[in-house]
């Protein structure tokens, strides 16, 4: 079930990073537009945003995997490993996976809604932004999978999910 949930994370993320290229070629043909040419396009700052919160919000998961998000350890940091596994573990139950729950759940009503009304954005070029609200709920449905995939190496025990001791003067 690791593997399974890693991988798609992994392959999720991959895809995802794709759309970095997309949102900069973007960009710098609105640049050269608005500066070079004096004609700004009506739609590039509604598709920037649209691509830019696509491409965050789908990374939840990935990042989590890598366990490239935030960490705040000034308590857990003092601790030994197998403590800080246990705090890692009830973190994961009493926290993280009731939160990434409900954004779940919420997230996919706020799609589902923005779809069954066909919401459009309300500037020059009316694009449609259900697609970007629907990926909010997959996308907390993957953070949750991923959730269950670091609790479940925190109970197993797996030796690549806690970060590397260091000492307290080496941070």
């Amino acid at each position: 079930m690791i593997r399974i949930i890693d991988g798609l994370n992994e392959a999720v993320g991959r895809v995802v990073s794709l759309f970095a290229g997309v949102f900069a070629a973007i960009v710098i043909y609105d640049v050269f537009m608005r500066y070079v040419l004096r004609e700004p396009t009506p739609w590039a700052f509604d598709m920037t945003k649209m691509i830019f919160g696509f491409y965050f919000i789908m990374l939840g998961g990935y990042a989590l995997r890598h366990q490239a998000h935030v960490r705040v350890d000034l308590l857990t940091a003092t601790l030994g490993r197998g403590t800080r596994r246990w705090v890692e573990i009830l973190g994961y139950i009493i926290f993280f996976l009731p939160f990434s729950l409900v954004f779940m759940l919420y997230s996919w009503q706020f799609g589902l809604r923005s779809l069954a009304q066909g919401e459009l954005t309300y500037g020059a070029v009316q694009l449609p932004v259900y697609p970007i609200k629907l990926a909010m709920g997959v996308a907390a449905c993957l953070l949750f999978l991923q959730g269950i995939s670091e609790l479940l190496k925190l109970i197993f025990d797996r030796a690549d999910h806690l970060p590397a001791e260091e000492p307290l003067d080496a941070r």
